[in-house]
């Protein structure tokens, strides 16, 4: 039978906000368990710096430019929130369906019509957002379509539904997808006892740094009064998500199925937590940006029939992850249309060739990462921007207009035309002017000419 698959996809889990990413003062004894046990995939990314776009690339195994959804989407606004804004493309749950398993989404969806249930899902209980307000103490869900209302952390209510799942009777391989939004902002209100544990930490992971340089600050969140205990709330948030992968591990375990389960640990996008004097991900600035902290993702694979403990290095991102599900659920696709490929050889230990770039893009705002440098441009106004990675990390020194770039800026160039000439859709691409509503912020609309 095919492997069962469990996908954790957390919200705003910035990579360097984990021990095995070398954070050195959060706990998280279960992802560690998992890390140590399984592969570390040490360049994993994202394809767009926001919530919804991001999600719509993980559930279709396309890019912004081929789905269409380019910023998150405020499904509280009738006129955004009341369809899917990926229906015309088949999801993950509708391809492993279609494969013999047994499906369930439980948590954050964000690609609209939030309450479902979406088609490709036999089991559906949704995080259904009617209000802009993250957090609150008192929420509303979809079981089913139904709506309830349920007081509580939203770790826990959503993990109460996927262990409903687990216990169900199933002949089949299943797919649970599991999304927790408890590491985004705002930061405050998380559980006492283990924000408590994180006041007075020195937070020596998260650097002390002159503003971005090259944007002003975006809309939200804005900087804290009390940086310290922002942290603190928020390493209390990836604690909360830990203690509820141990529930799922537990859970597993007395079913006697973690064996044939593989789990797959990996959030929509990443977070600059202060670093650059920035708080948020690609669209904490204007211009967006596609600082290094907003495009890292955690990725963690645990299989414990089929892989062994390891740190791979190549770049991945959520469309590779798509494929490999598939791979893994021996319904991989052969349709061109698919930027991503499989890395189930890799996980295996198997030698696999792999591409030496990562592509991201934000609505107008397209980037290309080699292991040595990065370059993004803005269209058409610009901003473009070019760094050294190996001599400026930090990036902090534009080398766009410096006469001995001019060479990797024309071969990166080359390479990121080509993947968009590829893996474009003209209706869909984010190069459109006017994009389509997707909020109120219209946020590549702002600052497009600003910055240097």
């Amino acid at each position: 039978m095919p492997a069962n698959i469990i996908v954790f996809m957390t919200d705003d889990h910035a990579q360097w906000a984990l021990p095995c990413y070398g954070n050195s003062e959060i706990n998280a004894a279960n992802l560690d368990y998992l890390a140590s046990t399984g592969v570390v995939m040490a360049n994993a990314f994202t394809p767009t710096p926001v919530c919804s776009p991001a999600r719509a690339s993980f559930w279709t195994g396309l890019y912004p430019s081929q789905h269409g959804v380019h910023d998150y989407l405020a499904e509280h606004e009738a006129d955004i929130g009341s369809h899917n804004w990926i229906a015309r493309k088949p999801n993950l749950g509708q391809l492993l369906q279609a494969s013999g398993y047994k499906t369930a989404m439980c948590g954050k969806w964000h690609c609209g019509r939030g309450e479902g249930p979406i088609e490709g899902f036999d089991f559906w209980y949704s995080a259904w957002r009617q209000t802009p307000k993250y957090h609150l103490p008192t929420a509303k869900y979809s079981d089913q379509g139904k709506v309830i209302e349920k007081t509580g952390f939203d770790t826990q209510i959503i993990t109460d539904a996927a262990l409903s799942f687990l216990r169900q009777p199933k002949e089949q391989a299943f797919f649970l997808f599991i999304g927790f939004s408890t590491t985004h902002g705002p930061w405050l209100r998380r559980a006492e006892r283990l924000v408590s544990r994180y006041r007075g930490s020195s937070f020596k992971d998260i650097p002390a740094e002159k503003f971005y340089p090259f944007g002003i600050p975006g809309d939200s969140p804005k900087a804290p009064s009390d940086p310290k205990e922002v942290a603190a709330q928020y390493y209390a948030s990836v604690g909360q998500i830990d203690e509820m992968v141990g529930r799922v591990l537990d859970e597993l375990d007395a079913l006697g199925q973690r064996e044939d389960t593989l789990l797959i640990y990996t959030s929509d996008h990443g977070l600059n937590l202060g670093q650059h004097q920035v708080w948020g991900k690609g669209n904490a600035t204007r211009p967006l940006n596609m600082l290094e902290e907003s495009i890292r993702v955690p990725l963690i694979i645990n299989y414990p029939s089929c892989t062994k403990k390891a740190t791979k290095q190549e770049a991945v991102n959520h469309t590779d992850l798509f494929m490999t599900l598939l791979d893994y659920a021996d319904a991989l696709p052969d349709d061109a249309i698919y930027p991503g490929e499989t890395y189930k050889p890799l996980l295996e230990g198997q030698n696999q060739a792999w591409r030496d770039v990562h592509i991201g893009e934000y609505g107008p705002v397209r980037m290309i990462r080699s292991k040595t440098h990065k370059l993004i441009v803005r269209e058409p106004l610009g901003p473009n921007l070019f760094f050294d990675l190996e001599q400026d990390p930090r990036e902090t020194t534009n080398l766009y207009n410096e006469k001995t770039s001019q060479d990797n800026i024309f071969k990166l160039s080359e390479r990121l035309s080509a993947f968009f000439n590829r893996f474009e859709d003209a209706e869909y691409s984010g190069l459109r002017n006017p994009l389509p509503k997707h909020n109120h912020a219209h946020a590549w609309d702002n600052g497009s000419e600003k910055g240097n």
